[in-house]
Formats: C-alpha cells, structure tokens, sequence
C-alpha cells in the first residue's frame, strides 16, 4: 500500500490572515522564523499524523527558546497536505490549508482534521505552491525552511522537482526533505538530491514508530495551572466565544492524544509565540488596543455595564494573573526538561519525526546566529 509522507515547514514571515489577523498589518521583524509543514495525507500516512499532531507543541516551543542577539524570535507557521485523492486534481493534489500565521490553534485544529485517502503525490508541485503562494520574508537573515516528508519517488507530478527546489534556494528558503523508509531507498528515489539542491538535509525515519511520552513529576501542576492560564482570558468580539471555545478544544485534542502532550501545549500557552490578539482582551491590549473603544456588544457579558475604569482594571487583573502562571509554568518546565534530559540520556535516540527535525533545525539556525537554551 502506498505511503507518502510529509511534513513541510515554513517558519514565520509577515501577518498572515486569521480571525483579524490581516497580512500587511504586521511590523517587519529581524528575528523572524518561519516553517512550512507540507504533509502527504495519501494512504498509510496515519503513522505520520499522528506523530505531526503529537509533537508539534514540542517543535514550537524548542524554537520559542531560542533567540537571536537576545531577542526572542518571532515564528510563523503554515500547513500544506498533498497527495490525498480528495483533493482537486485540477490543483495536482494540493491543497493550502493555513498560510503563514502565529494563530497556534488553527494549526493545530487543521492538523486533527486530517485524514488520509487514496493518493498522487507530486513533491514539485506542493514545494513550488508553498514558495510562491506563501509570504516569505525577502530578508536572508531570517531563518525559512521547508519540511517535505513522504515515501514516494521525488520526481512524481509536471513540476520538476529540481526547479522548485531551485526557486526555493534563490529565496532563501531552505528546504529538508525526510524519507519514510530506508536511507537508502530515499536516496535512491531523489529525496537526498532534493535536499542537497536547496541546502538542506535529508534523513529518512519510521513514520510508524510509536513515540515514547516521559511522565515527570511536575506534569500534573503544569496541567492545573494551564487551566488556571485558561481562566485568564477575556474573549472579544463577534468570533471571541467560539475562538476561546477552540482553545479549550484543542486542550483535549492535545490531552486525548497523551498528557504529555497537553503539558508541551501548556508551555506553549505559556510563552510569546502563543498570541491571540484577535480574540482575547488581554493579548489585544498589549498590541495598543483600548477597551473603550470596543462597543459594548462584543464585549464579554460580565464587562458591558462596566465603567471604562473598571474595565481597564478587570483586564489589568487578568493579565497579571496570567503572568503569575506563565512565570510559575516556565519555572517547572526547566525542572521537567531536565528530569526529561536525563531520562532520554538512558536511551537511544527516537527514530521519529519530532526528534528528526529538531536535530535539523539547531544546527541551520544556529547557523544564523539564532541560540538555543
């Protein structure tokens, strides 16, 4: 049965739409990554969603530690899947599914939307729609990276494989091809070739490969207190109730899948890379906006007969209340990192997605100057 993978990464450029999240409106930002996740949803790919939906909490929040001249990053992510025969065949199998955007809980929404069916999968194509349908930042000092996984032959579709990765190199853009089989294989049906013509690196792994969740003692605090960070948030306008009711949707995705799953979700929370200015009153105002000149009616029901000072200082109250939490977060996340250290210190390196692609990202950030804890 036919198995194709993929995972493309596209790290962070400018404001991409969601909610009211409008693509010209962001600043330009130096430390700027982004990451494009292309995934093949073709039969035999559940292996790999799954691991995609497992870790990607611990993806965001490796690069959310890293900074570049003591700046933390900024990070942007989009969602590509291909070779899925539900798919147009007009578009060759491909479909865009986020854009580049910090919108975390829309990637993760989309990702446990996934299902896998039947499938053509055409590398060329869906690398030559990310680069040019994608607002990739023209800086070359930002890091921008594409991650393309599958087991199918590289060369598949009417776009040459060579020329997108071409394209994407005279862009900056590097791209990362990893191969759900043998090594050798991989390089035998030009997954190793792909990398090389965009910079990149090419590894191959066991897409089926269960991955190995560490319990630590600290999981059961971080849980209770990103509950707690839940309770902070003040939902806004007209979409603010169902947004904030995708939060806590994603919560249990995250926590069905395995608790330690739900606890990397709750250090991401905890962080900058996890905004949500669109919806939550706290976020907003950190971004300029004034609670008095939201009307009344997409204000949450407990402020609308509020004074203006009142309402200020309900939102003031949240915010340090929030911050409370995300201190007391980071500080037991350091002790569970380490109790984690130690324990994987006791066993061989995982075979797996997570594991492969944190290995490529260190070392081609690190190579424009981002630093890692």
């Amino acid at each position: 049965m036919r198995q194709s993978i993929i995972f493309l990464i596209s790290f962070f450029a400018s404001f991409v739409l969601f909610g009211d999240k409008a693509v010209s409106s962001e600043k330009p930002i130096n430390n700027t990554v982004q990451l494009a996740i292309l995934l093949d949803t073709s039969n035999s790919m559940d292996g790999l969603i799954e691991q995609t939906k497992t870790q990607l909490w611990k993806i965001v929040n490796e690069m959310a530690r890293s900074k570049r001249e003591s700046i933390a990053i900024s990070l942007y992510v989009a969602l590509y899947e291909y070779g899925n025969d539900g798919l147009s065949s007009d578009e060759e199998y491909v479909r865009l599914i986020t854009p580049l955007t910090n919108d975390l809980d829309k990637i993760s929404e989309e990702l446990f939307k996934l299902r896998t069916n039947g499938g053509s999968e055409y590398c060329g194509t869906v690398i030559s729609e990310a680069i040019k349908d994608l607002k990739w930042t023209k800086s070359t000092d930002n890091y921008k990276v594409i991650f393309i996984a599958g087991n199918e032959p590289f060369t598949q579709g009417s776009v040459d494989y060579k020329d997108a990765c071409k394209a994407a190199i005279s862009k900056g853009i590097i791209i990362n091809t990893i191969y759900c089989g043998s090594y050798d294989e991989g390089m035998q049906t030009n997954w190793k070739d792909g990398a090389d013509l965009a910079d990149g690196s090419y590894i191959n792994i066991d897409q089926n490969q269960e991955v190995v969740h560490i319990a630590t003692p600290f999981d059961d605090e971080l849980v209770e207190l990103g509950q707690k960070l839940n309770e902070t948030y003040i939902a806004y306008g007209y979409d603010g109730d169902d947004l904030k009711k995708r939060q806590e949707e994603q919560d249990a995705n995250a926590g069905n899948v395995a608790p330690s799953v739900l606890v990397e979700r709750t250090v991401t929370k905890s962080g900058k890379q996890y905004k949500n200015e669109s919806w939550d009153l706290v976020d907003a105002e950190k971004e300029g906006v004034d609670v008095a000149d939201i009307p009344k009616d997409q204000l949450p029901e407990e402020m609308q007969n509020m004074t203006t000072e009142e309402q200020k200082a309900y939102v003031d109250k949240k915010a340090e209340e929030r911050e409370e939490y995300q201190n007391q977060i980071s500080e037991l996340d350091k002790q569970r990192r380490d109790y984690i250290t130690q324990k994987l210190a006791e066993n061989p390196e995982e075979n797996t997605l997570d594991a492969a692609m944190l290995k490529i990202i260190r070392e081609q950030a690190s190579d424009k100057n981002y630093k890692f804890e």
